[in-house]
């Protein structure tokens, strides 16, 4: 049985992993530099990869952002502290000299969730977290696209006239539901230390103005899955982020999207597979083609 090195880039933190058969062992993690100077993600993920090199049969990195050819583009860069075009794929098979595989963290995270699943052809995984990420299953097959970009559903429009949005559009999705967004709506409210969390407990409090920004975010969502579902006949959407399975949050973007017309509606669950989504879906998805390149 071959065992995978997986490591996980988010917008605050890198984790990686041994898995093997799908058990996870000697994970570890640290928080993703807040610089756009690619030697600072070089050194990071020579920390995290070299005390687990000697256990693996091959690579696989499941990371933010666009991951084109195997170069990491940041559609929106401040997630990834300006890191943008970075080799992602070549640095690390540099550091390693294993074959290394790599793909969008929402992607691996949605093909991590579909293995629970049954009976089901088409399906959505989306993340609201420090930004908002989608992976699609469709037919069976996770799609990633010619050029990464599949899945990129947190960059769809959500308001034309609403905040400028990381990737440079007006009015992103991401640019109102996400954590950072509920964030810097709170900002205006409490002051430039309010953090996502700190608008989620005054919304548990029962705070108005707290219960307005988290309604907007949920909106939002319950909007994007609408569209989602319309265009590619899902079936089942997963909810998962810091945000999405916050308190309370997906019962507020059940009741938005029960009140749409019923070809919009998709049966809406909380995400199964917590934390490690990325790292498990990577390896899974990694496992496949591993195994297509060894024995070929």
């Amino acid at each position: 049985m071959n065992t995978c090195l997986a490591i996980d880039i988010g917008g605050t933190k890198i984790a990686a992993a041994l898995i093997c058969n799908g058990v996870v062992s000697k994970r570890s993690q640290m928080k993703t530099p807040s610089s756009s100077k690619t030697s600072a993600m070089d050194e990071a993920l020579k920390s995290m990869i070299q005390p687990l090199l000697s256990e693996a049969d091959y690579i696989a990195v499941a990371s933010t952002g666009i991951i084109d050819k195997g170069i990491l583009k940041a559609l929106n860069p401040d997630n990834l502290g300006g890191l943008n075009l970075y080799p992602l794929q070549q640095t690390v098979a540099h550091l390693s000299q294993l074959t290394v595989f790599v793909i969008n963290d929402a992607q691996a995270a949605a093909w991590a969730e579909y293995q629970h699943t049954s009976n089901i052809s088409n399906m959505a995984f989306i993340t609201v977290s420090t930004g908002v990420g989608t992976g699609l299953v469709i037919n069976n097959q996770l799609l990633i696209g010619s050029r990464g970009v599949a899945g990129h559903a947190g960059h769809m429009l959500a308001d034309p006239n609403g905040p400028v949005c990381g990737c440079g559009r007006r009015g992103c999705v991401e640019s109102i539901a996400s954590g950072t967004a509920i964030a810097n709506a709170g900002k205006d409210i409490w002051g430039d230390l309010c953090t996502g969390q700190f608008v989620f407990e005054k919304f548990l409090a029962g705070n108005l103005q707290a219960e307005k920004i988290i309604h907007q975010s949920a909106r939002v969502i319950a909007n994007l899955i609408a569209d989602l579902t319309i265009s590619l006949d899902l079936e089942l959407v997963k909810l998962g982020g810091s945000v999405g399975l916050a308190t309370g949050y997906l019962a507020i973007v059940r009741q938005y999207l029960s009140q749409m017309p019923m070809a919009h509606q998709s049966h809406v669950i909380s995400a199964q597979c917590a934390a490690d989504a990325g790292l498990v879906g990577v390896a899974q998805w990694a496992n496949n083609q591993y195994s297509v390149e060894t024995n070929s």
